[in-house]
């Protein structure tokens, strides 16, 4: 519905480039799912359809991966931000792909476990905003 859906040029300027060197390649349309079956419902119509899908964490990649060259639908995963399951026996974390690494420390502090990634980024944006999303698909 429209609070989960956006094609507004400023929504889709932003999530058409993260910090690479890489000119803005906005997407058609900006998705915000919610559930796992929510992604795989868009993913089942964007592949029926022939519309190129192009994730989106935090936007603070360094390869370009955000830029919908081809346009097409952006999936932002941000909304998607539960940690499902932690398990301290064998040092192991579940989450959903929105989970920032910041987000994701704070829920660790007091276990004795914390997640090291976050000393990639820019010198302005030192890897703070960085989502379990963008690592995968890095």
């Amino acid at each position: 519905g429209d609070p989960n859906v956006s094609t507004a040029t400023a929504v889709r300027e932003h999530h058409g480039h993260d910090e690479s060197m890489h000119t803005c390649a906005p997407p058609d349309a900006v998705v915000w799912p919610q559930a796992v079956g929510q992604v795989q419902e868009l993913a089942a119509l964007c592949h029926r359809c022939h519309v190129p899908m192009v994730p989106f964490g935090t936007g603070t990649g360094l390869e370009g991966g955000v830029n919908a060259v081809q346009g097409g639908v952006c999936f932002d995963l941000s909304r998607m931000d539960s940690i499902t399951e932690l398990s301290l026996e064998d040092f192991s974390v579940s989450v959903e792909p929105g989970v920032t690494r910041k987000a994701l420390n704070s829920y660790l502090r007091g276990t004795g476990l914390w997640f090291p990634v976050g000393t990639v980024g820019t010198r302005e944006r030192p890897g703070l905003g960085l989502s379990e999303q963008g690592v995968r698909g890095t």
